[in-house]
């Protein structure tokens, strides 16, 4: 019979327990909607000053090619406005689409150089969690109402794991997978409507990036 020293066991049930903690990629819980949930539960009525989700700007950014100072924050912060906000989940009043769908969003801002880079992640119970992120297209793109309909009716036929882009090229999105029941997404803008300096290339490298660690 062979004999394994304790020391030995116990460093090989630590191994073992590190690799299935982090086989979502980011060391992190599964993104689940009970988690979102909670985190956009978490933040303050008047924002935080921190992103409560595990993004790492910077090396999404290095990852993806994208030059430029990273970090948290808007390019010209004043010190007032918040770097996250959370709706949904408590904060949901009767009759508002994150109550008669249930789920969450938590929303941060970054910047990459010169870029502002926002961040919306949502989930809902029932598809599309895309579609209450509608408001926030027109203001990134510079596009019509209509233009972003469109826009999301063609990202919530997306599968998961799949980038779409606007036709502005400042704006990407992509459905989630979640821990659980429920439908997510991830919409990313960078820029200005024909003023962004990421190309649309490194703006969907940078939304995968940023997915790969969320969930």
């Amino acid at each position: 019979m062979t004999h394994v020293h304790r020391p030995v066991f116990a460093a090989t049930l630590a191994a073992v327990a590190l690799v299935a903690g982090c086989q979502n990629g980011s060391g992190t819980a599964p993104l689940s909607l009970k988690s979102l949930t909670e985190t956009a539960d978490g933040v303050p009525d008047g924002g935080a000053d921190t992103c409560p989700l595990p993004y790492d700007i910077a090396e999404a950014a290095k990852a993806a090619g994208v030059g430029g100072k990273a970090g948290a924050g808007p390019v010209r912060g004043d010190g007032e406005t918040p770097v996250a906000t959370g709706e949904g989940g408590k904060r949901a009043e009767p009759g508002e689409p994150l109550a008669e769908n249930p789920g969450a969003l938590v929303s941060c801002t970054f910047h990459i150089g010169q870029d502002d880079v926002r961040v919306h992640t949502i989930a809902t119970s029932e598809p599309n969690a895309i579609n209450h992120l509608a408001p926030v297209i027109s203001p990134l793109t510079g596009t019509s109402t209509d233009a972003a309909i469109g826009y999301i009716n063609q990202a919530a036929g997306a599968e998961a794991g799949e980038v779409t882009l606007t036709t502005s090229g400042n704006v990407a999105s992509m459905r989630l997978k979640l821990d659980g029941h429920g439908d997510a997404a991830l919409l990313v803008g960078a820029g200005e409507s024909g003023a962004a300096s990421l190309s649309r290339k490194q703006l969907g490298d940078l939304t995968e990036e940023l997915a790969g660690q969320v969930q």
